[in-house]
């Protein structure tokens, strides 16, 4: 079976090579010539739109950066549904809004394509590794159908229930990880102006209740001032965004998160909105006039 895949960017590219390296013959399309050039010289085949790619392919993935991008490339001019055959599979693997979801969903529908929404956790380490955490949303029997497909790309494949799921789930983790992020900053700050080396205040609690995945991933760069996105700050403004529109639109109250939200505006009006969101501790070096690392 060939695989399409659109989007090769930071977290695309390196899924792609996951796929190919499983085994699977993949047609990709992008708008970076290089990035489809890299997936190409290890066998993959290219295509000019997500029309050409659903043309010749049963399975298509996407992964793009937003809501409009993923409507673009599957109900556009060009886009998927223009040259998709009933029964065609659409996995899309971006992280946008759950409504946005359901209503590509629904556009699918009526052609005879099947789709399920599964975004990704784990940044671009865990892409490279083949280790992200995928949540799906859209049919159980069609995800039954390309689970092992998504285990090439992720040790933890969940479904999480009907269409639009996937992406809430998402919208949860994005929180907790930007929560988890900010805590960090704010503790470890504490530290270093209270005199203590954060080095050895990671050492002493992140075998405790305090320690975590984001601690262990994020800590390390925070120390090294080592800002290269795994996942960029604009990116995770964008899923904020989507988490606040979506807690409006079903009156969750998000007060935490919209805090956060304001730290990492101040830093993209900084001009670190392509920075790691560990660089979120910028914001806390600007108020106190110290820095971690």
């Amino acid at each position: 079976m060939k695989i399409g895949v659109i989007g090769l960017g930071i977290m695309g590219k390196p899924m792609c090579k996951n796929l190919i390296k499983a085994g699977y013959e993949l047609i990709v399309c992008d708008m970076a010539a290089a990035n489809v050039e890299e997936v190409a010289a290890l066998g993959a085949q290219s295509a000019p739109n997500g029309k050409a790619v659903a043309e010749s392919c049963e399975l298509i993935i996407t992964m793009l950066p937003n809501s409009p991008h993923v409507k673009e490339v599957v109900m556009g001019e060009n886009g998927v549904l223009k040259g998709a055959k009933s029964g065609a599979i659409l996995i899309d693997m971006s992280s946008i809004a759950p409504l946005a979801a359901q209503e590509i969903a629904s556009a699918c529908e009526m052609q005879g394509v099947e789709m399920l929404d599964s975004p990704v956790s784990g940044g671009e380490p865990k892409a490279i590794d083949g280790t992200l955490s995928i949540m799906v949303g859209g049919k159980k029997e069609i995800f039954d159908k390309v689970k092992d497909t998504l285990a090439a790309m992720g040790t933890s494949v969940v479904y999480c229930g009907t269409i639009g799921a996937g992406n809430t789930t998402k919208l949860a983790n994005q929180i907790i990880v930007a929560l988890n992020i900010a805590a960090v900053s704010e503790a470890f700050m504490l530290a270093k102006k209270a005199g203590v080396d954060p080095i050895l205040v990671y050492d002493a609690i992140k075998g405790g209740l305090a320690g975590s995945t984001v601690m262990n991933a994020k800590v390390p760069m925070i120390m090294n001032a080592n800002f290269k996105p795994g996942f960029r700050i604009d990116l995770h403004i964008k899923d904020l965004n989507n988490a606040l529109d979506t807690g409006h639109g079903v009156g969750s109250p998000l007060p935490l998160t919209a805090t956060v939200m304001e730290m990492m505006q101040v830093l993209k009006s900084d001009g670190f909105s392509q920075e790691d969101h560990s660089a979120l501790v910028r914001y806390y070096e600007k108020l106190s006039g110290v820095t971690i690392n």
